[in-house]
């Protein structure tokens, strides 16, 4: 089992708060749930959560390890100012703290964040008419679904303010020539709302490949009922233990 080293520290379980610790836990789950499912980008994209407490401080990766080798204790803990605020060796990406402290700080609610580069996301980002309602998961996620267009990598903190209203309160988002991006108040709705997006935009890909004249679009009065039947949610609590014990039996070592 992994123990926190790769990150330059020893496991940090019993030396953190426990909310800390168990926000350290889901986090690193997401990592190496995008790991397991390919989703990952070598060393790039990330994923963040927010610490409780009223300090605003939140959880991202380390710049240099890859997804499968992420666990609690290798996580960093920043400032809305990037500061790191713990000892570390590690430092992290400026692209990924632009995206990630922007939302947090905008949305209350946004306990997580997810940002990725999928060959399906780019490649329905990078479409003029974005999220066809084609299948059921893009019936499912359309209502939650904000764009954002491209300004090139993200260092430039002026377009903090542009990204979040173009979120507004959405769950999920297709920045356009560039990825997607999903937010959620626990781990378990972040990981939800990305895989429909994610898997929808896959499908659309496929779809496609028999032409734009040849797909069949969901009518009007269909997605009007998806609208509606999805206003509790997608389920997040519910398949989140899931998600967990797949990766207890394919990645352990994420709770280290």
């Amino acid at each position: 089992m992994a123990d926190g080293s790769l990150a330059g520290a020893g496991s940090l379980a019993g030396k953190v708060s426990p909310e800390e610790w168990g926000a350290r836990v889901d986090l690193a789950a997401l990592y190496r749930l995008v790991a397991l499912f390919g989703w990952d980008d070598m060393i790039y994209t990330h994923i963040s959560a927010r610490v409780p407490g009223p300090e605003h401080h939140f959880l991202i990766n380390p710049y240099g390890l890859f997804f499968e080798e992420i666990t609690a204790s290798s996580l960093i803990k920043v400032d809305l100012e990037g500061q790191v605020r713990q000892e570390t060796s590690s430092f992290i990406n400026p692209a990924g703290f632009t995206i990630h402290s922007a939302v947090h700080a905008a949305r209350e609610d946004a306990q997580f964040v997810m940002h990725l580069h999928t060959d399906q996301g780019v490649a329905v980002a990078a479409q003029k008419e974005g999220l066809l309602p084609l299948s059921q998961h893009a019936l499912i996620i359309r209502p939650s679904l904000a764009y954002h267009d491209y300004e090139g990598i993200a260092l430039n903190h002026e377009e903090r303010d542009r990204l979040v209203a173009d979120l507004g309160d959405k769950a999920v988002m297709l920045l356009r020539n560039h990825g997607t991006l999903a937010v959620g108040k626990t781990a378990g709705d972040c990981w939800t709302a990305m895989f429909y997006l994610e898997r929808a935009c896959k499908q659309q890909v496929m779809a496609l490949s028999a032409g734009r004249e040849n797909v069949l679009l969901a009518s009007q009065a269909s997605q009007d009922a998806v609208r509606g039947q999805v206003r509790g949610g997608m389920g997040g609590a519910l398949a989140w233990p899931g998600c967990l014990r797949r990766l207890d039996r394919r990645s352990p070592g994420y709770d280290a």
